[in-house]
């Protein structure tokens, strides 16, 4: 039986290696990137659907406004801070250049300010933004000059084409987790 075992365990194993699978998984990862994306517009306007009131009651939850007086009002500012950081976000893990590492400055600002939005009661709406996007900024600009350089004293020392300079200085995990991975 053990045997039996092992034997199937390698197949699936084999079946889970092929060209179709990769494909299969790729498309799949595709799809759903894709419907996202396309979907944004209807999430954006899902705020329409919320009442004017200040408690919003569903089978699910009750929301109440506190700060934004208005539970429709609060839902669009709540939409306007999270569509953007999910494309940015899918941006910075789909994106191929060498420079996609700056995409995390507009994915902090708006993680930001989305954190103060749901803690608006504060009461100090889109304040501090700069003390946190500093440190980022003092790493990734200075990062993103020093392969800027890099690559244009390769440019000038060999006859490579600046798309082969980039496919070189890419780093290029295999999967979603590695990418994640990689800056942790």
């Amino acid at each position: 039986m053990d045997r039996l075992q092992h034997k199937s365990k390698r197949n699936f194993e084999k079946w889970l290696k092929t060209d179709k699978n990769k494909l299969s998984r790729s498309a799949v990862i595709g799809t759903l990137i894709a419907t996202i994306i396309a979907s944004t517009p209807l999430l954006y306007s899902l705020h329409e659907s919320v009442p004017t009131s200040k408690v919003w009651n569903t089978f699910l939850f009750t929301y109440e406004s506190g700060f934004w007086e208005e539970a429709q009002y609060a839902m669009w500012v709540y939409t306007s801070k999270a569509i953007p950081l999910i494309l940015l976000t899918i941006w910075f893990f789909t994106c191929r250049h060498w420079w996609y590492h700056v995409i995390l400055v507009p994915i902090v600002m708006f993680a930001f300010q989305a954190v103060n939005s749901w803690n608006a009661d504060a009461g100090k709406l889109d304040e501090g933004q700069i003390v946190v996007l500093l440190p980022i900024l003092a790493i990734i600009v200075p990062s993103i000059y020093l392969i800027r350089a890099k690559m244009f004293n390769k440019i000038n020392d060999a006859d490579k084409t600046l798309e082969e300079l980039e496919e070189e200085f890419m780093i290029k995990p295999k999967t979603v987790w590695g990418k994640v991975k990689q800056y942790f």
